[in-house]
C-alpha cells in the first residue's frame, strides 16, 4: 500500500500472495521493491501501481533495496544468499555476492542497503555486516557482533548505519574509514532503531517486549516513551526532514508522532498530542 506522509491513501500494489517483510522506494519515488513469503521479490511502478518484474527465488524474501540510479536490485532472506538483480536485463540470471557456491551469510539475511552506486551491504542472524563490491561482486570488510542483528538501515543525512543487535544499538560509518563506531547498550532489545536525520541528537526504537515507542538521546538517556500501539514495534524510522517519525506494530497500525509535539506540521495544526 501506498500513502502519502500524512497517511492518505494513494493506492495498493496487488500481486503478492504471502506476507510483504519489505518494502523501498526508489530516490525518485517512481518505482517500490518487495520483499515477500511468496518467495518473490517485485518492482512496481509507483504511478499506475502495476507490477514491472517478478523476481522469483527459492525461499522467503526479507529485505531489498533498490540502488540509487534504479537500475539494479538487491535482495536477501532466509536463503542466506545475497542477490543483485540487473533491472536493465529482468530476464538474466540474478548474481550472487561471494564465493560461487556459498551462502553469503551463515544465517538469515535481514536487511541490505546501498551505499553510493558501487557498495553494497548486508547484515545477517548470524551477527555479521558485510561490505560488498558490487563491481566485482566480492567481499571488502565485515563488522562482527556478538548477536543477531535485527536491523540496519542506512542514515544518508548522517552517512551511518544505524543497526540493533541484542540490546546494542549501533551508528557505523556507512563506508570503513577509521571514523569510530558510536554503541550503546540500552536496558531492552531494540528491534529497530533510526537517528534524527538533521539534529543527530536523538533516536528512536522499537520493541518486540512491549508496545512502546521509545526517544534516546545519543548517550543512551530515554527521554521519552510514547504510547498507543496495541502490540509489538517492529520498526521505526525519521521522516527525511526529522519533523515526523513512523511506527509500525503488530496490531496492524503504522503510527506518525511528532519530533516537536504541538508545531503546525501537515495535518497537525497546533495540537499538542504528538501520536
Amino acid at each position: 500500500m501506498l500513502r502519502e506522509w500524512t497517511g492518505d491513501w494513494i493506492g495498493t500494489f496487488l500481486g503478492h500472495k504471502g506476507a510483504v517483510w519489505s518494502t523501498k522506494l526508489s530516490p525518485d519515488a517512481s518505482r517500490a521493491a518487495s520483499g515477500s513469503a511468496d518467495f518473490t521479490a517485485k518492482i512496481w511502478d509507483t504511478y499506475s501501481g502495476d507490477v514491472l518484474h517478478s523476481f522469483p527465488h527459492n525461499h522467503i524474501v526479507r529485505t531489498v533495496a533498490i540502488s540509487p540510479t534504479c537500475s539494479h536490485l538487491l535482495t536477501g532472506g532466509q536463503e542466506k544468499k545475497v542477490r543483485i538483480f540487473d533491472l536493465a536485463r529482468p530476464d538474466a540470471d540474478a548474481d550472487f555476492l561471494g564465493d560461487v557456491g556459498l551462502p553469503s551469510h551463515d544465517g538469515t539475511v535481514k536487511s541490505v542497503v546501498w551505499v553510493g552506486e558501487h557498495t553494497g551491504v548486508s547484515a545477517g542472524e548470524d551477527g555479521i555486516i558485510k561490505w560488498w563490491d558490487l563491481r566485482t561482486r566480492k567481499l571488502t570488510t565485515t563488522m562482527t557482533f556478538p548477536n543477531p542483528i535485527t536491523s540496519m538501515e542506512l542514515s544518508p543525512q548522517t552517512k551511518r548505519l544505524v543497526v540493533t543487535s541484542g540490546k546494542t544499538v549501533a551508528f557505523i560509518p556507512a563506508l570503513p574509514s577509521g571514523t569510530p563506531t558510536h554503541s550503546l547498550n540500552l536496558a531492552y532489545s531494540p528491534s529497530s532503531a533510526s537517528v534524527h536525520p538533521i539534529l543527530q541528537d536523538r533516536f528512536v526504537t522499537g520493541n518486540l517486549g512491549d508496545e512502546w515507542v521509545r526517544v534516546h538521546g545519543m548517550d543512551g538517556e530515554e527521554r521519552e516513551i510514547l504510547k498507543g500501539h496495541h502490540g509489538p514495534v517492529h520498526c521505526v524510522e525519521f521522516s527525511p526532514d526529522g519533523e515526523v517519525y513512523a511506527s509500525g506494530s503488530e496490531d496492524g497500525t503504522i503510527r506518525l508522532w511528532q519530533t516537536t509535539p504541538g508545531k503546525a506540521y501537515g495535518l497537525w495544526q497546533g495540537n499538542a498530542n504528538g501520536g
